[in-house]
Parts: structure tokens; sequence; C-alpha cells
């Protein structure tokens, strides 16, 4: 309650007295008041939206940074994109090189086994045992013929060293001939040795030695051509030169 005094005076000013008023400021003061809280919510909605502003700058902040990577993770993929479509372009021209590397060989490998299949049907159709060894005296090549003189299977002696067989021919004195072939002393060079044959028959065998040649002069084995000797011609058993 708000209480108002007031002096009353007359038309000559004198006082005659006092007015007393009495209001209800009830309201006012529940506005007032009302207007405060309020004021102090705008306040705090104000800080509110104050922070809310400062985090929603710093979340754009971070993704202002996160478009920024991501553009250069963007052009990183796509700078390795480039270069895998670049790689797959060399791969598929590697590989069609290849493809045509190995259709040329299935071709030559044709050929080849051809080659070695007819050189087979001309081995085995010849009447005289023949044995190619390499530099090193492996055995390279045992036709069907030396299988019947000597008894021992191609698959049995290919690869191994033609000096260290065991079979009724004096291989050891071949050594000395087929070196004189492979250093380019003689073009040739016949040898005639006592032997046993399979059937344990005592022979007399005559060893054609010639040199084998590839594309270069130098020779790359020897070729002994074997068969039993019945002529007159003098014997050179256990030659070693």
């Amino acid at each position: 309650m708000d209480v108002q005094v007031a002096p009353l005076v007359d038309n000559e000013g004198r006082l005659i007295g006092s007015s007393v008023t009495f209001v209800d400021v009830t309201a006012y003061h529940q506005l007032r008041d009302e207007l405060q809280r309020s004021h102090q919510e705008l306040e705090t909605a104000y800080e509110e939206l104050q922070s809310t502003n400062e985090e929603l700058e710093t979340t754009n902040e971070e993704l202002q940074s996160t478009v920024e990577e991501l553009e250069t993770t963007n052009e990183e993929l796509q700078s390795t994109n480039e270069e895998m479509e670049t790689i797959n372009e060399e791969l598929q021209s590697t590989n069609a090189e290849l493809q045509t590397a190995n259709d040329e060989l299935r071709r030559r490998t044709e050929d080849l086994n051809q080659a070695n299949t007819f050189l087979q049907s001309i081995l085995a159709s010849l009447r005289t045992a023949v044995v190619v060894v390499d530099r090193a005296f492996s055995i390279l090549v045992w036709n069907q013929r030396a299988e019947d003189m000597w008894g021992l299977r191609a698959e049995e002696v290919r690869g191994q060293l033609f000096l260290n067989l065991d079979i009724g021919l004096p291989v050891e004195h071949l050594r000395n001939p087929i070196r004189a072939l492979l250093v380019g002393e003689v073009e040739s060079r016949e040898v005639i040795l006592d032997a046993t044959n399979r059937r344990g028959k005592a022979i007399r065998c005559r060893i054609l030695c010639t040199p084998l040649r590839g594309g270069g002069k130098e020779a790359e084995g020897g070729i002994l051509l074997m068969e039993e000797w019945e002529g007159e011609q003098v014997r050179l058993s256990q030659e070693t030169s």
C-alpha cells in the first residue's frame, strides 16, 4: 500500500488541512518484480546465447578445418586414382605384352616339341647307338640303339656323367678324344675299343666322335656314334690320346 499526504490550502493560500491518499501498488510491485526477473532471464539467455555462439564459432572453425582436410584428402585421392589408372594402363600393356610373349613361347614350344619328336623318331630308327654329351660330359641324348647295346634306359642315364657309367664299354678311354673335340684340336676322332654288350658278348665297338655345335663356333659338347665293328681295320683298342 502506498500512502500519499498532501496539504490543503484555500484561495488565499492559507493551510486549512491535509489530504491523505492510499494507493494499492501491489500490481506495480509484482510487475516490477516480473520485469526484473525477465531482465535477469534475458541476461541469462543472452549469456547462454553468447556461449552458444562461441561454441558455434568454434564448431564452424573445426568444420572449416575438416573441410580443408577433406579437400586435401580428396585431392590426394584424385592423385592416387590417376596414378592407379596409369598403373592399370601399364599393367594392361604389360599383360598384353606377356600374352604376346606367351603365345610366341607356346608356338616355339610346339615347334620344339615337333622338332624333338622328329629327332627322337630319327634317333630311334638309326641302327647306330647315339650318345650326346655336353662340355661337362653329362649325357643329353641316349637313343634306343644305345639302350639295346649297353642295357641302360635313357631315363636312367640322362643327366649322368658319361665317364662314370658302369657298362661294358671302357668309357675312360674316350675322355681325351672328346676333350680334343671340345677344344677344337680335331674335327672328328674314331676309336675302336674292346667291349662287352648287354648280353655279355665280347665285341669290338667303333666310336666316331664329332663335336656338337650350336650357334657359335665353340663346341657345346660331343656326339658319339657307336656300332659293333667287324671289319679288318687296325684296332685302336684302349686308345688314350
